[in-house]
């Protein structure tokens, strides 16, 4: 709760440039899928223009990522603020509710869409074992540059060997992680 404290002048802030780069609503509310396979509304920064999601079955083909993921390192959604929440992964931060809240933890495999999960093949929903993170192995080891069953797997090997000085270990790598900026996009 304190850290969420700390956090609101900043999330203020990045409200606030949302708000002068692009019209629509600062906050955006994304139906993920957690632990058991159980929906919750995941809360981010808006980073793409307001109405991107109905935008994006005319981009399908220029999807970047294998398996059921969807990326591109350019996408044309993405609003000049946008761009900078993601690559600096603050985008992210009003996940701190959905943490608080229960739905989520700080470290976890990242939650995936509905229609991702859809196409999860059977090993693939291992992931659902456990609640999903903030932050989580993939995201220290190569994000987006890693293809999504590499990304499964570092999240099994998380899962099966989770310890709370794994945890540490992987959020104080997420700080250079962040920083560095290599495949956030």
């Amino acid at each position: 709760g304190g850290l969420l404290l700390l956090a609101l002048p900043l999330m203020g802030l990045i409200a606030l440039a949302i708000k002068l780069d692009s019209p629509g609503p600062a906050l955006f509310k994304q139906i993920r899928v957690g632990q058991g396979g159980r929906e919750f509304g995941c809360w981010k920064f808006r980073s793409m223009r307001d109405g991107a999601d109905a935008e994006k079955e005319s981009l399908l083909a220029l999807n970047e990522a294998d398996g059921p993921l969807f990326k591109i390192r350019d996408d044309p959604r993405v609003t000049r603020v946008g761009r900078f929440l993601r690559r600096m992964s603050l985008d992210e931060l009003p996940q701190f509710y959905n943490i608080l809240h229960g739905e989520m933890s700080l470290v976890g495999p990242r939650p995936g869409l509905p229609s991702e999960v859809a196409q999860y093949q059977e090993w693939h929903k291992q992931r659902l074992q456990v609640p999903p993170g903030l932050t989580g192995l993939p995201q220290v080891s190569g994000r987006s540059e890693l293809t999504f069953d590499e990304q499964c797997l570092l999240d099994i090997f998380y899962i099966e060997n989770y310890s709370p000085l794994l945890d540490l270990r992987i959020l104080l790598q997420t700080i250079p992680a962040v920083f560095s900026r290599q495949g956030a996009y």
